[in-house]
């Protein structure tokens, strides 16, 4: 898979990208990641990649010109565009894996009080926002992102299959996860995660994953792939019953 981030300051990217599972995938050759600046294609010695708003107001707006020519000089036929925006889909592990069956994807960071609205209209293909808040800019959207696509490829984990595990996998939060020692400040580990039966485990952790999703995200629970057993577990968490009761 490629990556090509498109973004004002290049700099803030450098370091995560070495970094961690982004930094192994791109040593691995399971993703490509590229960053580009369209003061590359800024006309005049001072690269000029801004401008003021056409009606008046604060603040400046990336102008068409550079944004437009430095997409187009990434774009492959199989490209997807997409602007890091407040406006944008709503960014989730549903639209993650969506995208990680894309081959190509150009992520341009906003900046300042916007694009041209012409570049969002017809240059780019689709908005993604990560959230209801305000950032100074794309470039921390752009790495959430790639990074929640690059962990989606095969061979960016160390265990095949371990997205599928993941908070959100099938619409629910992951369960508790617990480390040595086994006893840390008079607080141990579940007895069932020490006890090598593996049917016993799996089952423990789906319960608490169900029963963790009903008490802090019970929204999720609304389209969650549950299975007629969990969806009792949940019916029985309502009417006042706990995990334990569904852990044998």
């Amino acid at each position: 898979m490629r990556i090509d981030i498109v973004t004002l300051f290049p700099g803030m990217l450098d370091g995560p990208l070495r970094e961690s599972i982004l930094g192994r995938a791109q040593a691995r050759g399971v993703v490509d990641i590229r960053v580009r600046s369209p003061r590359e294609h800024a006309a005049g010695r001072h690269q000029v990649t801004d401008d003021a708003p056409f009606g008046g107001g604060g603040g400046m707006i990336l102008k068409p010109e550079p944004l437009a020519a430095c997409v187009e000089a990434v774009r492959t036929p199989e490209a997807r565009v997409i602007l890091l925006d407040p406006a944008g889909r709503r960014f989730t592990q549903a639209v993650a894996r969506e995208l990680a069956r894309q081959p190509h994807l150009v992520l341009v960071c906003g900046r300042y009080e916007g694009v041209d609205e012409r570049v969002r209209e017809h240059v780019v293909d689709e908005e993604l926002s990560i959230g209801d808040y305000v950032l100074t800019g794309g470039e921390l959207a752009a790495l959430v992102v790639a990074d929640a696509v690059t962990r989606l490829q095969p061979g960016a984990l160390g265990q095949d299959g371990a997205p599928d595990h993941d908070s959100f996998a099938g619409g629910l939060l992951e369960h508790p996860q617990y480390t040595r020692p086994e006893v840390w400040r008079g607080l141990a580990v579940p007895p069932v995660l020490l006890s090598g039966d593996h049917p016993r485990v799996d089952r423990w952790r789906r319960v608490m994953a169900v029963w963790r999703t009903w008490r802090r995200r019970p929204d999720l629970l609304e389209t969650a792939d549950l299975s007629p057993e969990e969806q009792k577990w949940v019916d029985g968490f309502r009417q006042g019953h706990g995990p334990a009761d569904y852990i044998t």
